[in-house]
């Protein structure tokens, strides 16, 4: 084996680990929401801020996290990413206050954040190759796709017999250990482009998501019509009025509006809202059913979870095969009535019922949300010219995270109370909205999606993971 293979296998490793500690830290907190409930006593509104501090900072700076590694190194932002993502994951696990927990986490979605998009660039320099590099980028998502599915069941494990701080603490040994991967055989960076940075657009992106996600978090706790719900609601219109006004004028813009001109593009990302907005939404309710309305342990709740992680992990590799079988068209519709018909199933769902119950309603939403997510993938590189797939790809990230930081928030509302009469309420009303949205993604991509030869014969076979 020569250098050159020992040095592309060890960057594959050290990327394939950098998304792993991102992943595993999108699924095993909602493992331990009810411990954190009890120890810090807080409510719902409070707790939505652990998962979406962390979703609100890796959306809003995904598409300017790779315009940096163009301009001072993938290697170097990697490595800045992941040191703020261990550090951080060390400071959510010594939190000895809710506030510095929330604040340890917005640190880790910046680590995050800087880690995704340059663990690819990474992966792209190490493997020039077209066909190396398809298979090092397959096992990069293989892998994640593994510790997705797997977070829950580790994560439950880590929270009943460590404690949930145990659940952040795992991210320092295996960041050491990608640290040491990386300074060994990730090539130096060269000399970097001068891409020029849209720091107004990406304030006025942070600003807008902030004001939302608060807005939305608080509305629950003070009511529609306090002053400082109507305030956030106004601050939310007037952050994306300037977010798009600063795009449109911007020579270099963080978020070049004229590609959702073209129907495909504009279509897969509306479709990555809302199947995110379904996923992590309904995940966070069914997390706190499982614990505190059927007093699951946090292992129980982690095992309950693992029919769904599995289903998407194997499901997404089919996936993009049978894309260029059937058609993206046809085959997002499939996807998307599937997991609305998957969620509809959990309707009946009631405090006491058996969780057998749960099993193929489940199983069938997650095969349906598998089905989509490469396909969305394939539709959007697919729509844009060759030189704009990064972006292209940065776009439909982006608007998953914000899909699912608008799950979070939106069902959390629905499901503030516990108490177990208006909890079963709230579930089911998030149940029938997603099922809803679901089926309106199905009728857009039925109607407007056409299944183009482009997308068909710009299939990728890599697995693709619904993170």
């Amino acid at each position: 084996m020569n250098v050159r293979s020992v040095s592309s296998r060890g960057t594959l490793v050290a990327a394939a680990l950098g998304f792993v500690v991102v992943l595993l830290d999108v699924s095993v907190v909602n493992v331990a929401l009810d411990a954190l409930l009890r120890r810090f006593g807080i409510d719902v509104a409070d707790l939505q801020w652990v998962i979406n501090g962390y979703t609100l900072v890796f959306a809003a700076l995904l598409l300017t996290s790779g315009a940096l590694g163009d301009r001072f190194g993938p290697r170097k932002v990697f490595l800045c990413g992941l040191a703020l993502f261990t550090v951080a994951s060390v400071g959510c696990g010594v939190a000895q206050h809710f506030a510095v927990l929330v604040g340890a986490r917005l640190v880790q979605g910046l680590g995050a954040a800087l880690l995704v998009p340059n663990s690819l660039t990474m992966l792209q320099r190490a493997f020039p190759n077209p066909e190396q590099r398809s298979r090092a980028v397959g096992w990069w998502g293989a892998i994640g796709g593994m510790a997705f599915a797997a977070g829950p069941v580790v994560g439950g494990a880590l929270v009943t017999h460590f404690g949930w701080r145990s659940i952040f603490l795992i991210n320092l040994p295996i960041g050491l250990v990608c640290l040491c991967l990386t300074l060994r055989y990730v090539q130096a960076d060269g000399i970097g482009h001068r891409r020029s940075l849209d720091w107004p657009g990406q304030l006025s992106a942070m600003l807008s998501l902030a004001a939302l996600t608060a807005t939305l978090a608080e509305v629950g706790r003070l009511g529609w019509d306090s002053p400082w719900v109507i305030a956030g609601w106004a601050l939310t219109v007037i952050f994306v009025a300037a977010f798009v006004s600063i795009e449109r004028r911007a020579s270099s813009p963080m978020l070049p509006l004229g590609m959702f001109s073209a129907p495909p593009f504009a279509i897969a990302s509306i479709c990555g809202v809302i199947v995110n907005f379904a996923y992590y939404g309904l995940v966070f309710v069914f997390s706190l059913y499982f614990q505190i309305e059927q007093h699951f342990s946090p292992q129980q709740t982690g095992f309950a979870f693992l029919p769904m992680t599995v289903v998407l992990a194997l499901v997404n590799v089919l996936a993009g095969r049978l894309v260029s079988r059937l058609g993206a068209r046809r085959l997002m519709v499939v996807g998307l009535v599937a997991a609305a018909l998957g969620y509809l199933l959990l309707m009946p769902v009631q405090v006491h019922g058996a969780y057998g119950w749960l099993v193929i309603p489940m199983l069938l939403a997650a095969s349906g949300i598998a089905l989509i997510v490469p396909t969305l993938v394939n539709v959007t590189l697919s729509s844009v010219d060759a030189s704009r797939a990064g972006i292209a790809s940065g776009v439909l990230n982006a608007a998953r995270q914000v899909g699912g930081l608008l799950g979070v928030a939106v069902f959390g509302y629905f499901v503030r109370d516990t108490g177990s009469r208006a909890f079963m309420f709230g579930m089911h009303v998030s149940i029938g909205l997603a099922v809803a949205m679901l089926l309106m993604g199905a009728m857009l991509c039925g109607l407007r999606l056409d299944s183009q030869r482009r997308a068909r014969d710009a299939a990728r076979e890599e697995p693709s993971v619904a993170g």
